[in-house]
């Protein structure tokens, strides 16, 4: 091993000595290993938005509350992790930590607390056993395994959150496996402490060993004999569980809030170059209890929210263009119905929802979008809004915002 001359020359003063160095230099070489596949990036995500209309926009789907008629900064991720690599008995680990209002709306925080405005997103231990073509497995905290657009805003084509998505669990805390029969088929299934978000979250503590949450998907892919279909998917999923209340008193088994949630996805290619399509269908089976407490945060439709043993589905169309490199076109038609009426007298309620996102990503590794978004609700007044300090109920509502988010 070789030594510097500031080295050998505190060694020959008798300072230091030199196999206390080597050793030094050695463990040093072991962490430097180990970091070398450590990789830090993440985003930051802003926004300005205006809602026509004092006051309206408001908790009418996830990640809204707060942000009408005014500039925001919706949340900035920090990931640290270390992917997968192609050894048998491969290890690693993935980190994302959330600071900002959408950390609180996400709800994470094991004390309860969710006005911290810090969040984990993931954290979990990443497994990889040589069982046929390889089981990976994930322990900790990860994202739920349903749903067509992702917590991460940046990877969704447009800026605001569909109704689906609120209706979906957000995070789950458990163990998770997936395998990969082949390029077109895989599937995953776990195991987690409820459908709440809550980290570590037990639902009714007394019982806790059998009060559980289970979940499972399957992810179809089209071969490259499909032509133009080529690399097209459909995806099929399920999420099953208790919530994180503590045993409720007048809910259904045993004191606890029950839970279903449905899924189905579909994106397909089209003989039309730059052109995809897309499908979601979200259902939502709650069972005499209400979704502030199974989800963590309040599900609403319109100005209410969805619960008290009630369900909720919802059904997406996608369609994305991209023009050129760098423009980008997308847009988003939505129906979700709710089965207990937010007006008297009605025996549902039904809120449409058309939203159009244009992209252009003038500066490199910067997502910039404009979005107009507009909500009416069928045959009822959904949307509260305020004026001069005057509340009512409107049919309709809009939106529109700029979204600009810096990935590093």
């Amino acid at each position: 091993m070789k030594f510097n001359q500031w080295t050998l020359g505190l060694a020959a003063l008798g300072v230091v000595s030199l196999a206390s160095v080597a050793k030094a230099e050695e463990k040093m070489s072991a962490v430097q290993a180990a970091m070398s596949s450590t990789t830090i990036s993440g985003y930051v995500d802003t926004s300005l938005q205006w809602n026509p209309g004092t006051g309206t926009g408001v908790n009418y789907y996830k990640f809204s509350e707060g942000k009408s008629d005014g500039f925001n900064l919706n949340v900035v991720q920090l990931t640290i992790a270390k992917p997968l690599d192609e050894a048998e008995w491969s290890a690693g680990y993935r980190a994302d930590l959330w600071f900002g209002p959408d950390a609180n709306t996400l709800n994470t925080t094991s004390t309860g607390d969710n006005t911290s405005d810090l969040g984990i997103r993931q954290a979990y231990v990443a497994l990889r056993m040589p069982v046929g073509n390889g089981l990976d497995w994930k322990l900790g905290v990860f994202d739920s395994p349903i749903g067509y657009e992702s917590l991460e805003s940046g990877n969704n084509p447009n800026f605001t959150r569909s109704y689906g998505h609120s209706l979906e669990p957000q995070t789950l805390t458990g163990l998770q496996v997936s395998y990969r029969f082949s390029d077109l088929i895989s599937v995953s299934g776990g195991i987690a402490d409820t459908i709440g978000s809550t980290i570590n979250g037990r639902a009714n503590p007394p019982m806790a060993e059998s009060f559980k949450t289970y979940f499972g998907t399957i992810a179809l892919t089209a071969p490259d004999s499909w032509g133009f279909l080529k690399g097209s998917s459909l995806y099929f999923g399920a999420v099953n569980g208790y919530s994180s209340a503590n045993g409720l008193p007048g809910a259904s088994l045993n004191g606890q809030n029950v839970q279903t949630s449905w899924y189905v996805g579909a994106t397909a290619a089209t003989p039309i170059e730059g052109l995809k399509l897309g499908f979601a269908w979200d259902v939502l089976n709650s069972y005499d209890g209400s979704a502030n407490n199974s989800l963590g945060q309040n599900v609403y439709l319109g100005n209410t929210a969805v619960g008290n043993g009630d369900d909720a589905w919802a059904a997406s169309v996608y369609a994305s263009y991209q023009a050129t490199e760098k423009l980008s076109f997308h847009g988003r038609g939505e129906l979700v119905t709710y089965n207990n009426a937010l007006d008297t007298g009605k025996d549902n309620t039904q809120i449409w929802s058309l939203t159009g996102t244009v992209q252009y990503d003038l500066w490199k590794n910067v997502i910039s979008r404009l979005e107009v978004r507009w909500d009416w609700g069928d045959e009822g007044q959904y949307f509260f809004a305020t004026s001069n300090g005057v509340g009512d109920d409107r049919r309709n509502t809009f939106l529109v915002a700029a979204n600009v988010i810096y990935k590093f």
